[in-house]
C-alpha cells in the first residue's frame, strides 16, 4: 500500500476513538452569518457543541480558502496553498464540515468543491475566520453528545489536527449509538472502518461525516488520482456485509488534489491511505 513518510514518530493507536450518542437533523444556515457562526447556532439550537454537516449546495461569500500543496520547508509532509479570495457568490456542489473546538472556541474543518463567481470550478479547505453565509441554505447534520473534536498538537504529522475527545453528556435528544473517529496516516480508510465494526460486533453503520487526506485517490471504476496531497469531503458511507458476508465499506467522496485536480466517485476498498488525517462519525445501524 503507498504510503508517506511523516516527520514525527507514529503514536501506538491508529485509530484515536470515543463513543457517544448522536442524532441527525435539519438545519438552514443564515445569511450574513459567518459560515462558523451559522453553523454554531445552529447546532446550539438543538443542543449540541459539535458534530457533523453534510452540504449539498448553498451559497458563501465572502469566501476564502486554500488548497493542499507541497511542503515548502519539509516540517510537513505536505501543506497548505497561499489563501484564495475569489470575488462575488461561490456556489457549493457539495462538502463536509466537523465541527468542534480549537483553543476553548467553536472550530471547524470543512472541505468542498464548488463553482466561483466567474464559472471556475474549484475545491480546497475553506477558511473559518473569512466565509459568510451569501443566501439561507439547508444541511444534513449530526450532532454527537458525549464528544468532542479538538484542535490539538498532533506529533506526528507536525499540525494541529481535530480529534475526538470524551465529554460529559448534555440535555441534547439523541437518537443513536455513535462514534467519532480519527483514523492517523497510512491505513485504508474502508479497511479501517471495516476492522473497527467488526471489532465492536457492528453489522451495520452509516457514515454521517467524513473529511480528510488520501495519498492519492483509486476509485472503484478504475479512475485514479495521482497527486499525492488531497483534500476530501465524504459525500456517503455505509459499512456493511458484502456479497461473500464480510463487513464492506462502500464510501462515495469528493477530492481535490495539490494541482488543483477534482473528482467524484465511488472509492476502491484497500487502495486509499489516509495522508494526514481522516475525521469520521459512525452511526450505528445494527449490531450482530
Amino acid at each position: 500500500m503507498r504510503s508517506v513518510t511523516q516527520p514525527g514518530p507514529p503514536a501506538p493507536e491508529r485509530i484515536q476513538w470515543v463513543e457517544a450518542r448522536g442524532r441527525a437533523f435539519a438545519l438552514t444556515l443564515e445569511a450574513g452569518l459567518p459560515l462558523l457562526e451559522a453553523a454554531r447556532r445552529g447546532f446550539a439550537a438543538q443542543g449540541f457543541a459539535g458534530g457533523t454537516l453534510n452540504m449539498r449546495g448553498g451559497a458563501l461569500g465572502p469566501f476564502a480558502y486554500v488548497m493542499p500543496a507541497l511542503s515548502k520547508t519539509g516540517a510537513n509532509a505536505a501543506f497548505y496553498s497561499d489563501t484564495f479570495r475569489p470575488a462575488g457568490i461561490t456556489r457549493l456542489t457539495v462538502g463536509a464540515m466537523t465541527l468542534g473546538q480549537r483553543d476553548g472556541a467553536p472550530f471547524f474543518h470543512c472541505h468542498a468543491l464548488w463553482t466561483e463567481a466567474d464559472g471556475r470550478a474549484g475545491g480546497g479547505h475553506i477558511l473559518p475566520e473569512e466565509t459568510v453565509v451569501a443566501e439561507c441554505f439547508a444541511v444534513e447534520a449530526f450532532g454527537i453528545d458525549g464528544a468532542m473534536f479538538v484542535a490539538e498538537p498532533d506529533p506526528e504529522t507536525n499540525f494541529r489536527l481535530f480529534g475526538p475527545v470524551a465529554r460529559a453528556a448534555s440535555a441534547a435528544g439523541t437518537t443513536s449509538r455513535a462514534f467519532a473517529l480519527r483514523l492517523r496516516p497510512n491505513q485504508d480508510v474502508a479497511g479501517a472502518l471495516e476492522a473497527f465494526c467488526r471489532d465492536r460486533g457492528i453489522s451495520r453503520a452509516k457514515l454521517r461525516g467524513g473529511v480528510g487526506s488520501t495519498i492519492g485517490v483509486r476509485f472503484a471504476d478504475g479512475r485514479i488520482v495521482e497527486p499525492f496531497a488531497t483534500e476530501l469531503a465524504i459525500r456517503s458511507g455505509v459499512i456493511a456485509a458484502g456479497p461473500g458476508g464480510a463487513l464492506e465499506a462502500d464510501l462515495d467522496i469528493a477530492v481535490v488534489d495539490y494541482t488543483g485536480g477534482l473528482a467524484e466517485g465511488r472509492l476502491e476498498r484497500c487502495d486509499n491511505p489516509v495522508l494526514m488525517t481522516m475525521e469520521l462519525v459512525l452511526e450505528v445501524v445494527a449490531v450482530s
